[in-house]
């Protein structure tokens, strides 16, 4: 019945010279007929080469640089059914220029971002199930009446998101951000292939990461010597589907360019560190390579690894190079090894501090600062101590626990 309603017309808009109600006359989103197919046909086309990373590059993108504070006042009045003010009408009118319609749908398309794609991100952060935009209205005999869209995100019919990739790429950046800035830490659990990120997602976790020593030795290869990036890269491209944000683990960027290498991945976040096969590299290295990325790709979340702990350097050198990778443009900071509380809290005052799995608590982490745990390579290294484990239980006669047949096949 929801396929029947869906293809039903959109109700429609009075035409309008001016303002909110103009726009509204003159976007896709609320046309029926040959007017649907020119206006989509326009919409698709402003968005064909467009590889934003969040909001503000989708707008320079579509020549609307300055627009999201007058697109965060439109949007609330965007709907036909919502009373237009008069700050959202005034906010159309600074963006309107020669009232033309592929100015209508450069406005509408930012609009429609700002709205449902805030709402995704804020779904993805709280592993809200739910679509960003929940219910959508038809226009039958009797009337308009509202159709869910539970089964439906994004739309569905003629009126799917012509964007939806888009979308779906800035609000998981949008979200994994804003998982760094809450009260309590983010867990994040690290995958080795898409069936573990799959069933970890599966169990609630909100964003999964990938780990470089699982990667590279379930394909036998050694961790850390930048030799699985082909491996790494196809992870990658299998999880960008996944529903959540997923961080990968790039080690140094196994010789290739960061820059283009992270701005090629559908990735919210990675993890770039400043070891290097034979020995650390210099601050000023890490930092410049630091810089390019985030020129590049300002929408995914940069965690700067710094591996001073591995190397046995003293703490006064990982808080320098902290200090360098954030003022480079890095997000957040990684000290894997670090567990003194004094240490914890002094850079944790730099930026979210990520640190790995240990004895405390996410609470007791929380309560030094810490904003983000991972778990390493440790899930891999249990997953493999548990299939011996296992298989010797069924040599030995005892009764091993795995998941169903069926619970995997549910996962893909």
């Amino acid at each position: 019945m929801t396929e029947e309603l869906l293809s039903l017309p959109v109700p429609s808009v009075p035409a309008a010279d001016r303002g909110v109600a103009w726009l509204r006359a003159n976007v896709v989103r609320f046309s029926n007929g040959a007017e649907h197919e020119r206006r989509r046909a326009l919409t698709t086309k402003l968005l064909e080469n467009v590889r934003a990373t969040t909001l503000e590059e989708l707008a320079q993108a579509l020549n609307l640089p300055e627009a999201l504070d007058d697109i965060a006042k439109i949007a609330p009045c965007y709907q036909p059914h919502v009373p237009i003010t008069a700050e959202a009408d005034a906010a159309a009118e600074r963006l309107a220029g020669d009232h033309d319609e592929e100015t209508a749908a450069r406005i509408g398309l930012l609009v429609q971002a700002w709205a449902a794609t805030n709402a995704f991100a804020e779904h993805l952060r709280t592993g809200n199930p739910g679509p960003p935009v929940p219910i959508t209205r038809r226009a039958t005999q009797d009337g308009v009446i509202e159709v869910s869209l539970e089964a439906h995100p994004f739309g569905h019919g003629p009126h799917a998101c012509p964007g939806r990739a888009l979308a779906t790429k800035i609000a998981k950046n949008m979200a994994f951000r804003a998982m760094h800035f809450q009260d309590e830490p983010l867990v994040l659990p690290n995958a080795w292939d898409y069936t573990s990120a799959a069933a970890l997602h599966a169990a609630g976790f909100t964003a999964i990461g990938t780990t470089s020593l699982g990667v590279a030795a379930a394909h036998g290869i050694p961790d850390g010597m930048g030799l699985a990036g082909k491996q790494a890269i196809a992870l990658a491209a299998l999880l960008k589907d996944l529903p959540c944000p997923v961080t990968v683990d790039l080690e140094s960027g196994f010789g290739l360019d960061p820059a283009e290498l992270v701005a090629g991945l559908d990735a919210a976040g990675v993890n770039l560190e400043d070891g290097r096969p034979h020995g650390l590299a210099s601050p000023e290295e890490q930092a410049l390579l630091i810089s390019r990325v985030k020129e590049r790709a300002p929408g995914v979340f940069l965690n700067a690894r710094i591996d001073t702990h591995w190397q046995g350097v003293a703490i006064e050198e990982t808080e320098a190079r902290a200090k360098a990778y954030v003022d480079a443009g890095a997000d957040g900071i990684f000290v894997p090894g670090l567990t003194e509380p004094r240490d914890i809290e002094k850079l944790a005052n730099l930026a979210p501090l990520n640190v790995l799995a240990q004895q405390r608590t996410p609470k007791e982490l929380g309560n030094l600062g810490v904003k983000r745990i991972s778990t390493g390579s440790l899930l891999f290294r249990a997953a493999l101590q548990h299939t011996v484990a296992t298989a010797r239980a069924v040599r030995d006669g005892g009764v091993p626990e795995a998941f169903s047949y069926a619970e995997v096949q549910a996962l893909i």
